[in-house]
């Protein structure tokens, strides 16, 4: 690479680093990714002390650290979000628990793909307003394979510009302004970093923990990284953590209809079961 030619990186270790990640948890890079894994991988590369990605990679191999494989696939994974992004998917999440919450019975949300926390804190604030006052409870559960970004969701601390997306009303009501050398920042007040409950975990792990059954989950922007047996595989355990009436919210260039006929639409990027007595 022209940035340093103090680490070389070949074409075969590319490859080396994309089988890697694919063996490691089911993410497939494409060739196009080749000056990211680049980028991100240099790092860790010098963190060590070590001269190639050769090296690197064969350190990876022998050693099977776990802390280590950590760091190569948090560097690896891609982690762009905002809050309320593609909006209409938190109307219909409003619109579903208006319809779909039950007295005596948790409304249960989980945001499968968190990043950095804008999707789940953006869920939190949406089920704090609807439920204002009301009675019932909900349970909102958050999940990523990389550790760094659950901890930064944890937090929930946030330039002002990640924002802008958020009314001045939900703004002042659910964010405190940082002040002094937090200036320029915001932190989700307690009662929303309260109403999530995040853990990392690998969506292609051969068994899923049982968090019993979900109203509404979201999984957008995730699949597109898997290739399509993965994908399938992953459908068909969201099939069975989903209730009967459930929603299944994908990202915006995800389409599923060739993959599974577990799901149909039932609106923008919106999923239900098609066969909900096999599902819930």
């Amino acid at each position: 690479m022209a940035e340093d030619t103090e680490l070389k990186f070949t074409q075969s270790d590319f490859r080396r680093v994309r089988d890697m990640l694919y063996q490691r948890v089911g993410i497939s890079l494409n060739e196009s990714k080749t000056h990211m894994a680049y980028a991100r991988l240099a790092k860790r590369v010098r963190s060590r002390g070590l001269r190639s990605f050769t090296e690197y990679l064969d350190l990876l191999q022998d050693s099977q650290e776990a802390d280590e494989w950590q760091g190569f696939i948090n560097a690896l994974t891609t982690n762009l979000t905002s809050f309320f992004r593609e909006s209409h998917h938190f109307d219909m999440l409003r619109e579903h628990a208006r319809q779909h919450r039950r007295a005596g019975e948790t409304f249960r949300v989980w945001s499968s793909a968190s990043s950095t926390g804008e999707e789940p804190y953006s869920i939190a604030i949406t089920m704090l307003e609807l439920w204002d006052g009301a009675g019932g409870g909900f349970e909102l559960l958050a999940s990523d394979i990389d550790t760094n970004v659950l901890q930064q969701a944890a937090l929930g601390v946030y330039g002002r510009e990640r924002t802008e997306k958020v009314s001045p009303q939900l703004l002042k009501k659910y964010f405190d302004k940082g002040v002094g050398a937090n200036e320029g920042k915001v932190r989700l007040k307690q009662k929303a970093r309260d109403a999530l409950s995040f853990f990392q975990f690998n969506l292609v792990e051969p068994r899923w923990p049982d968090i019993g059954r979900f109203d509404v989950i979201f999984c957008r922007n995730v699949l597109i990284y898997f290739d399509k047996p993965t994908q399938a595989e992953i459908l068909s355990k969201m099939e069975s953590c989903l209730k009967p009436d459930g929603l299944l919210l994908l990202g915006h260039s995800e389409n599923i209809v060739h993959l599974t006929d577990a799901f149909v639409g039932c609106g923008r990027t919106a999923y239900r079961l098609a066969h909900p007595e096999r599902g819930g």
